[in-house]
């Protein structure tokens, strides 16, 4: 099992307690803690212990473990609403370069994320050339 973590990296910093957290769980291979800007309360992250900026990078071990632990915090919530929020790139509102979920209460429509979900009608060919596209390529 690899570990990858970035001097610089915040994230990489509250792994290795450098930066105090709010704990909540800690696997082999992913951190969670309290975020200290929360949309809602009980707002938390889950990261992974391995430095990658974005999803694509990350070692699938590493996304089969915090998944679990975002369910976890969530249940131990006893939250029926929530979003898990996971962004990619500055234009995607990705802030800090280290992959991080996010789990958010949505207690009423005030508290938590509020998303703004701009669907378009898809054109049926152009989708039907996407599909194959991305069949080819899985």
């Amino acid at each position: 099992m690899s570990v990858s973590h970035l001097a610089s990296c915040i994230f990489c910093k509250i792994i290795k307690g450098e930066i105090p957290s709010f704990k909540l769980v800690e696997t082999e291979l992913s951190f969670s803690f309290l975020d200290i800007g929360p949309l809602s309360k009980g707002h938390a992250l889950v990261i992974p212990k391995f430095h990658a900026a974005k999803l694509h990078q990350l070692p699938d071990e590493y996304l089969a473990d915090a998944m679990p632990l975002a369910k976890k915090i969530a249940l131990a919530q006893g939250i029926e609403d929530y979003n898990i929020l996971q962004n990619n790139g500055r234009i995607a509102h990705q802030v800090v370069d280290h992959v991080h979920f996010h789990v958010i209460p949505k207690p009423n429509e005030e508290e938590g994320l509020g998303v703004h979900w701009p669907a378009k009608e898809a054109n049926k060919d152009e989708l039907k050339s996407l599909h194959e596209l991305l069949l080819g390529k899985l």
